[in-house]
């Protein structure tokens, strides 16, 4: 992006941290995470884990057995990070990894019962985080369609339409 020093000199003449919607997001997001960390701490997960077993756990309620592409799509993480992960969760004994049936070289992911476990009381927990740190929003609503908008997705739901 290229500025003049016109714009330049406007766009710092009206600058305030207390109204730069980044800034903002940064310190709500880094909010978020400190609670977020505390409250999956007593789950033995980290939010990435969280975030691959949630997925897989979705996945599963929705009659889906995903690929690791699959999830790694669905929760926006690197194949590689991806593939990290999935290896402590399999060595934790709450997923586990199958080669499909159709494609040797794909990867499917299973919820153990214990990652199910798991999965429920750590799903309840983040909902609960969720709620009370979001329940101070007027419009939710409103703020969790922007937020969609901003990170580009339109609907997660429709993963599981892809492949049943």
């Amino acid at each position: 992006m290229q500025l003049s020093e016109s714009e330049i000199s406007r766009l710092l003449m009206s600058h305030s941290a207390g109204t730069s919607p980044g800034f903002l997001l940064w310190r709500s997001v880094l909010r978020w995470q400190r609670q977020v960390t505390a409250v999956l701490k007593d789950e033995s997960l980290t939010h990435v884990q969280f975030s691959v077993l949630s997925t897989i756990w979705w996945f599963d309620r929705q009659g889906h057995v995903p690929s690791q592409r699959d999830v790694s799509n669905h929760a926006s993480l690197d194949r590689v990070m991806m593939s990290q992960v999935v290896r402590l969760l399999e060595r934790d004994g709450l997923v586990e990894r199958t080669v499909d049936e159709h494609d040797g070289r794909v990867r499917r992911l299973r919820i153990t019962p214990e990652g199910r476990t798991v999965a429920d009381r750590a799903v309840a927990l983040m909902d609960a985080t969720d709620n009370a740190f979001f329940g101070v929003l007027d419009d939710l609503p409103g703020f969790i369609a922007g937020l969609s908008r901003l990170a580009g997705v339109t609907e997660l739901a429709s993963a599981t339409d892809q492949k049943k």
